[in-house]
């Protein structure tokens, strides 16, 4: 059953992500049911009373082939816009009279297609602010031939990457011509973080697994890739726990919704906003568990932007619960593990501090490189995305709700 009076358990689906696009239905019953996204991502969110646990929902999706005539991806530094030589060839045009708006960025032309790489911040590139978003726009011109006189009209196809937070929502589409295109896609921020060994953050760890001490001042800076200068990162969250997968059950707050809880945690002036610099002293859990992740939680924000949450601080939890629809860039790090026996040796000449009586302190030992690549999360939601060119996708739900 699809219904807004819904009151218990049930699943909602939206077309894109959650808190910014519109919702293609509310399910409360069993039923079976198809929806069709208009871009490559859709969301699925679950809510529950807690009052009775019971089998939840399934879910299944496919994905319709990919148009390739126009495509367009928003990456982390440029949009990658592609336009093919036969649909240009099938509408009376030419691949040799298509150009940028702006100057600085010729085209590619292959046997097959042309392709423009269009950074965000040159080319004729705008930036234009909204309440929650960042839209970056650029148009591709295609002339019409002739040299005194012409019966056809200029293509006009006119890109658009809108961020929203820490989702990128694509659109292509043809301005006063016969066709009318739309292109809608979602990408991801990159942005990883990197432990240093000391607060002037010039030399990385590359050391795997990380060897470290007891109370030992641990160096972290978080950089965000992207090509606008006029982003940038605050630290939300931090928790460190000994289950990647766990950051419930047995879990030590370091900073919690921009308020530090650990006394040790100090923030570092970065000369460029893209970075957020950060420190805590190394502890370890009481009963020893052998590994210790963390995981923090980024907002990516407008330089400038009083309003938005990299500049709000600490959040009492009335303001917390206003600005939960807030996404944020969500990432693991880590295991540590403790300096014993035999590794005293390794990672000499890090800085550390003397331990104070009665520290409670972290370790663990490194399955990974300690410098993570992230995931685009919004959390308490589950989100189904097939990332394909060709941006729509169907997904027929069965959900069984007792």
């Amino acid at each position: 059953m699809q219904s807004s009076r819904c009151q218990y358990d049930y699943i909602e689906v939206y077309d894109g992500p959650p808190h910014s696009s519109p919702l293609l239905g509310r399910i409360c019953a069993g039923s079976f049911l198809t929806y069709t996204s208009s871009s490559n991502l859709m969301s699925v969110r679950f809510h529950s009373d807690s009052r009775y646990t019971s089998r939840g929902f399934q879910a299944h999706y496919s994905s319709i082939p990919a148009d390739h005539n126009i495509a367009l991806m928003c990456l982390p530094d440029y949009m990658h816009a592609v336009v093919s030589r036969d649909y240009l060839q099938s509408q009376g045009y030419s691949a040799e009279g298509v150009t940028l708006n702006g100057t600085g960025c010729e085209p590619t032309l292959t046997s097959r297609e042309v392709v423009f790489n269009i950074p965000y911040n040159r080319c004729g590139t705008t930036r234009e602010e909204n309440n929650d978003t960042i839209n970056y726009s650029n148009m591709i011109k295609v002339i019409s031939s002739g040299h005194i006189i012409k019966r056809k009209k200029d293509l006009q196809l006119h890109i658009s990457c809108k961020m929203l937070q820490n989702t990128w929502m694509q659109v292509m589409y043809v301005a006063d011509d016969t066709v009318d295109v739309n292109e809608n896609q979602f990408g991801r921020y990159a942005v990883n973080i990197t432990f240093y060994d000391s607060p002037s953050f010039l030399r990385p760890v590359r050391d795997s697994p990380y060897y470290i001490d007891l109370n030992q001042n641990l160096y972290l800076q978080a950089y965000l890739h992207s090509s606008d200068p006029n982003l940038m990162m605050f630290v939300d969250t931090c928790v460190a726990s000994p289950d990647p997968h766990d950051f419930n059950t047995l879990a030590y707050d370091i900073i919690k919704d921009g308020c530090v809880r650990d006394s040790s945690y100090t923030t570092y002036y970065s000369p460029y906003s893209h970075f957020a610099r950060f420190k805590f002293n190394a502890f370890e859990f009481i009963n020893r568990h052998t590994s210790v992740y963390l995981r923090c939680e980024l907002a990516v924000c407008r330089l400038g932007d009083y309003s938005s949450r990299c500049y709000q601080g600490c959040l009492s939890r009335s303001k917390r619960e206003a600005s939960s629809a807030q996404e944020k860039v969500d990432v693991i790090v880590g295991p540590l593990k403790l300096r014993e026996g035999d590794a005293q040796s390794r990672n000499t000449g890090l800085d550390v501090s003397v331990p104070p009586p009665n520290t409670v302190s972290v370790a663990g030992n490194v399955l990974g490189p300690l410098t993570a690549a992230v995931a685009i999360l919004a959390i308490v939601v589950f989100v189904l995305a097939g990332f394909l060119l060709r941006p729509a996708m169907k997904k027929p739900l069965l959900q069984r709700l007792m």
